[in-house]
């Protein structure tokens, strides 16, 4: 019986894996849901399926690129956000909008969890990801705008996108907790920063538009604080979260 498309694609992720010198075992959120969290992760003993005995991936994954020892925002996005094309177009769309630079950087910096981390709950993680190296108000409008792209605002311009009915049908609600974070935000006074990432966002992706970093880097230089000793080895609170994009494959 021939393999479907998904089947042939975890065997090529097990023979790149069983042709690393290290042994690979994914954490239990990137298998929750393909199997029973609380069954055994992996065989005791760290063998491979072959009997040679491996050590577990501490450091450096080969079939990643590897990170400068002191990466900056412009490092994560050129080996672990790239291509970055969603966020480049919602950014340039927001430059040609004649927007502020805190729009502009929040626009290119929406989505960075989904590029590089997780989906679920993004607005919140790319917002904590973010805070100590940006303004409040961008990580605040960064953080509300999961929120807010759910519920329309026809004062601005603002409808509930059309992509959202094909991907997530027409009957979807979001969770209570998302309509409570609306209702904070509508409220707020930077509610309107937030709101124009959403305005700002591209839901229909363009493959044939053309953007480019460089529009940003003066406006990232201004207004993002790249630590001297590189994301992820500055002691700040989220500093793990970074190494986490760095070292997704670490064992411990």
């Amino acid at each position: 019986m021939a393999m479907t498309l998904s089947q042939r694609a975890d065997a090529l992720e097990h023979q790149m894996i069983e042709e690393l010198d290290r042994k690979v075992v994914k954490s239990v959120l990137f298998t929750s849901g393909e199997r029973d969290p609380r069954q055994p992760i992996m065989p005791q003993g760290g063998a491979s399926d072959s009997g040679k005995r491996k050590h577990f991936m501490m450091g450096d994954d080969p079939r990643l690129p590897k990170m400068p020892e002191k990466p900056t925002l412009l490092d994560f996005f050129k080996y672990r956000f790239a291509p970055a094309n969603h966020l480049l177009q919602s950014a340039t769309h927001a430059l040609k909008g004649g927007h502020s630079e805190k729009v502009v950087l929040a626009c290119l910096l929406h989505d960075i969890a989904v590029s590089g981390f997780i989906r679920v709950d993004h607005g919140y993680w790319g917002a904590q990801l973010l805070e100590p190296y940006v303004d409040e108000e961008v990580s605040w409008a960064i953080r509300y705008h999961q929120a807010l792209r759910f519920f329309p605002d026809e004062s601005v311009g603002y409808s509930y996108p059309e992509a959202y009915i094909r991907y997530f049908g027409e009957d979807y609600r979001p969770e209570p907790y998302v309509e409570q974070a609306y209702r904070e935000a509508r409220n707020h006074k930077w509610y309107m920063t937030s709101r124009l990432i959403t305005l700002n966002d591209i839901y229909s992706f363009d493959p044939n538009a053309v953007v480019d970093m460089n529009d940003f880097i003066d406006i990232i230089g201004r207004n993002f604080k790249q630590p001297k000793e590189g994301l992820g080895f500055d002691g700040s609170p989220v500093a793990h979260m970074w190494r986490t994009i760095i070292w997704p494959t670490k064992f411990l």
